[in-house]
């Protein structure tokens, strides 16, 4: 008894292999499947080049703020004051509260803050800034701040001036070694009332933390100067909390109150913005929803190239059944085709998304030229460019759904060309 040959075999290589370098003439490869091959490649590599902007806008976002602001701020719930009627929330103790938050697991810096909203002058110029009074120490272990490569000037000097973000730099038209002058309404309280504090300072330290909202506004002083320019003597705002794992931080609240005390209070990155976050991954999840139904519609076209095919080869497909060959073996033919394309065509879309994503500083800037500039704008989308991150579990996700795909649809035209009777398919030959 002969035994049937072993499932794609290398006879039925070689006849799709026939099949798909035919010319047209021959009814071989139809234009749609060239159409199938093209529309296959684009939707993979417009799946993996959205993945991979997608992860590094993400990763850009959460890089610039892990590096630019504290993962948890510790303050006080607040005390009304009997003189003035206003709740206040300093912390007097912060030498000891700032201890003790340091003996928690995980905490990898603590820095007491003095915050305020100034104005900021130089020359004609105005700007409102958000000053942080910090210790030079804690300041050079920021490290969106503290980044040589991003910034002006020498922060070692930083208890002789400020240092102010590049944003608030080009407002005021200043660079390193110039004045400028930090205006608080909440200055020195004299019989008369409260006069306005002006105080000048020299610009010591420029910095580009990468995020346009911080640029802009951000301003540090030395500790020690910022308690008196804001009245704090012997005081803090703030603690800032810099933790080992930003994205467990959740699971550091509990340990964090107990060692700050009954009347602080915590508020976390992931408070901050966490909504936008959550956006963001809702808007992940329908660009790959839309993105799959492009490769779906692209891997239909293989649908109707195999089809045609089919019709093109009836008389081939009725002489191959007649000398012996199995329902299977011209199943898995035909099977071979229009895997054979989506394979092509995931192989070239794979290629194309990860060069986009791998050189996108320069296809963005070729585009910005093209557009004559301007075509991100940082003070609407947060980052001074648009970042890709290439990650390997985005491009198996984009194969496996272009193959999955491709595969699918294959199987039905398959089986029409198996099922077909040969002597219909010989009757008028």
């Amino acid at each position: 008894m002969a035994r049937s040959p072993a499932p794609f075999a290398a006879f039925e290589w070689m006849i799709a292999w026939r099949y798909l370098r035919a010319k047209r003439a021959e009814g071989g490869v139809s234009v749609m499947t060239w159409i199938s091959l093209i529309g296959i490649t684009l939707a993979v590599f417009a799946l993996i080049a959205t993945l991979a902007v997608r992860s590094g806008f993400r990763a850009e976002f959460v890089d610039t703020i892990l590096g630019a602001n504290a993962h948890v701020t510790i303050y006080n719930i607040g005390s009304v004051d009997g003189q003035t009627g206003q709740i206040d929330r300093t912390i007097e103790d912060f030498a000891a509260m700032a201890e003790r938050v340091r003996g928690v697991p995980g905490v990898v810096r603590v820095a007491p803050l003095i915050k305020g909203q100034v104005m900021a002058n130089a020359r004609d110029r105005n700007a409102g800034v958000q000053v942080f009074g910090i210790a030079p120490d804690d300041l050079e272990r920021i490290p969106r701040v503290a980044d040589p490569e991003t910034s002006l000037g020498d922060i070692a000097r930083f208890e002789e001036g400020i240092a102010i973000g590049s944003g608030v730099a080009q407002e005021l038209g200043v660079t390193v070694g110039e004045r400028i002058r930090l205006i608080s309404p909440n200055g020195v309280k004299t019989p008369l009332g409260t006069s306005p504090r002006v105080n000048a300072y020299e610009v010591v330290y420029i910095f580009s933390a990468g995020r346009y909202d911080i640029d802009r506004v951000r301003v540090y002083l030395p500790f020690a100067e910022a308690q008196t320019f804001f009245n704090r003597d012997g005081r803090a705002d703030e603690l800032e909390v810099i933790v080992e794992e930003p994205e467990n931080v959740a699971a550091l609240t509990l340990p964090l109150l107990r060692a700050a005390g009954e009347r602080a209070q915590l508020w976390s990155w992931q408070d901050s913005s966490g909504s936008f976050l959550r956006a963001l991954e809702v808007e992940d999840n329908v660009m790959f929803v839309i993105l799959s139904i492009l490769v779906l519609i692209a891997a239909m076209n293989i649908t109707s190239g195999l089809i045609m095919l089919v019709k093109n080869k009836g008389r081939d497909i009725g002489i191959l059944r007649t000398m012996g060959l199995t329902e299977g073996s011209v199943l898995r033919v035909f099977f071979i085709c229009g895997a054979f394309t989506g394979l092509i065509g995931t192989a070239m879309g794979v290629v194309l998304g990860c060069l986009f994503a791998i050189y996108i500083d320069p296809i963005f800037s070729f585009v910005n030229v093209v557009m004559g500039g301007q075509v991100w704008d940082p003070s609407i989308r947060g980052i001074y460019h648009l970042p890709a991150k290439l990650q390997v579990g985005d491009v198996m996700s984009a194969v496996a759904l272009s193959l999955g795909l491709s595969f699918v649809v294959t199987i039905f035209p398959a089986r029409r060309a198996a099922r077909m009777n040969p002597v219909e398919a010989l009757r008028y030959e």
